[in-house]
């Protein structure tokens, strides 16, 4: 009886050691480019997942000509350029306040689409507040310029100015 027991303890420790081996030792399916670049934009600043990006997209640097200058005491930095998008940050005193950005939604239709029940106007283009530190204007139907409040004394009224300090009638004329 005992070398029953024996006999079915080792061959159970054998099928548990075989399964864990022969499991762990499964190789893991590659990412589908699909898989790899799919996925949805959020806030140009905290964009954690990209969509791919269309040849269409205009790049990051044809941007930069349309950002406000420094000015009201606030240093503009650009901290990213890439194909379809270019962000900045203001900062006053050495600290972040503020960050404005510039998106070509040819490659995420979405987000251009949110624009269609806009019910603010600013500078002439159709406008929304997205949550509470965040405004954001679309230009042409295509360009989505956003202001984003880092520190809670840049107020919606500073955003909704700062919108208005890009050069909207140039960025209206890229294609």
């Amino acid at each position: 009886m005992l070398r029953h027991k024996s006999f079915r303890a080792a061959t159970l420790a054998l099928f548990l050691s075989l399964t864990l081996v022969l499991t762990g030792c499964a190789t893991a399916k590659a990412p589908t480019p699909q898989s790899a670049t799919s996925s949805t934009i959020s806030t140009p600043s905290e964009i954690q997942k990209t969509d791919a990006v269309s040849d269409a997209a205009l790049p990051g640097s044809a941007f930069n000509t349309f950002f406000p200058e420094a000015q009201d005491g606030l240093e503009r930095v650009y901290t990213q350029e890439k194909d379809g998008f270019a962000e900045a940050k203001l900062k006053q005193d050495g600290t972040e306040v503020a960050k404005l950005a510039i998106t070509d939604t040819i490659s995420t239709p979405a987000a251009a689409q949110k624009f269609a029940n806009a019910t603010e106007i600013t500078a002439g283009y159709p406008s929304m507040s997205i949550g509470s530190k965040q405004t954001a204007i679309l230009v042409n139907g295509r360009f989505q310029v956003k202001v984003i409040s880092v520190a809670d004394s840049f107020t919606a009224d500073d955003r909704s100015a700062w919108l208005q300090k890009f050069d909207l009638n140039g960025l209206s004329g890229l294609r």
